[in-house]
């Protein structure tokens, strides 16, 4: 019941930390073909399934935030504020833009490229046709739309980072949070050498002030009320599945923010015994020793391990 204790203001940090000491973390030897099978298995058996997404499936997916797919589309800012700091899409959004004209020319054309303008992924497609005929419920720290352009039902998702369709006060005055593609497009279409119209430039409606994107990187982040129905909405999932056979299947999760998706399926699986995790990673693919046969940890490419289980649970 994590996040409706978050709601109510009454946080206990250990719900948040799985207790694995790194001694237990291994990385397993069996075959990639016996670990399909067995995952492939645990999903058909299972009564329900949680989704944990994080930032390595989208990547997977395709949908990286730097190479050439960031050096082919976002030349003129890299050209304009120079390749040391415009390293990647990431990083480019924490560049000390010298006006918000340049803010919004760099965020709009980000917004629709990395989410307004792409279609559904064939990862997430191939994830939905996993879990459609089943329970579940998707937990994701990614801000890209993909799991609701899948087919994903939209009362079954909590994306607890934000959305790049979002903005919101900047210093987060008031709990709302505001649709931004028709002013994205419209900064798109009007955006020269970088920078947007001043007569675009987004104030807040409440307090005059700047507005922001309503991505998760300080404590001024908008928990609006959406937010907090979709926290609800888990929190529920978790209390009437706690009992059933539920299979945990962790994507793309590493240790750069384990407390919201990594640390509590871990936690979850050792408090439960009819619990399971199955954890799809490029490089982490470690899972505690200590869970036996009720973790599986697969390495190396995902869309292949996505599309493989997908082969054998359909």
């Amino acid at each position: 019941m994590v996040f409706k204790k978050i709601r109510k203001g009454h946080v206990n940090w250990q719900d948040f930390l799985c207790g694995t000491p790194a001694s237990d973390y291994v990385f397993q030897k069996d075959a990639y073909e016996d670990q399909i099978n067995m995952a492939a298995e645990y999903i058909k058996d299972a009564d329900c399934v949680l989704i944990g997404a994080g930032a390595g499936a989208s990547t997977a997916a395709g949908i990286s935030m730097g190479g050439n797919r960031f050096t082919d589309n976002f030349a003129e800012f890299i050209k304009k504020y120079g390749g040391h700091y415009m390293t990647d899409m990431y990083a480019a959004g924490f560049y000390p833009f010298p006006s918000e004209e340049a803010k919004w020319g760099y965020w709009s054309k980000a917004a629709l490229f990395n989410q307004f303008d792409l279609p559904a992924l064939p990862l997430y497609k191939e994830l939905y046709d996993i879990v459609k005929d089943k329970e579940y419920f998707v937990l994701t720290t990614n801000v890209d739309h993909q799991f609701y352009k899948a087919g994903f039902d939209k009362n079954k998702i909590f994306a607890t980072q934000g959305d790049y369709g979002k903005i919101q006060c900047q210093k987060g005055c008031h709990p709302k949070t505001y649709d931004a593609e028709e002013l994205f497009r419209k900064m798109d279409k009007a955006r020269k050498d970088c920078l947007i119209p001043s007569e675009l430039v987004p104030k807040c409606p409440v307090c005059g002030g700047r507005m922001e994107m309503n991505l998760r990187c300080d404590n001024y982040f908008v928990e609006d009320e959406a937010w907090h129905e979709s926290a609800d909405r888990y929190a529920d999932f978790l209390e009437q599945n706690k009992d059933k056979k539920v299979v945990l299947l962790e994507l793309g999760v590493g240790f750069n923010t384990p407390i919201i998706i990594r640390f509590p399926f871990e936690k979850m699986v050792r408090e439960n015994s009819s619990y399971s995790l199955i954890r799809l990673n490029m490089d982490e693919a470690v899972v505690p020793e200590s869970f036996g046969k009720r973790a599986i940890g697969i390495g190396g490419d995902m869309a292949k391990a996505i599309t493989d289980i997908r082969g054998l649970v359909l």
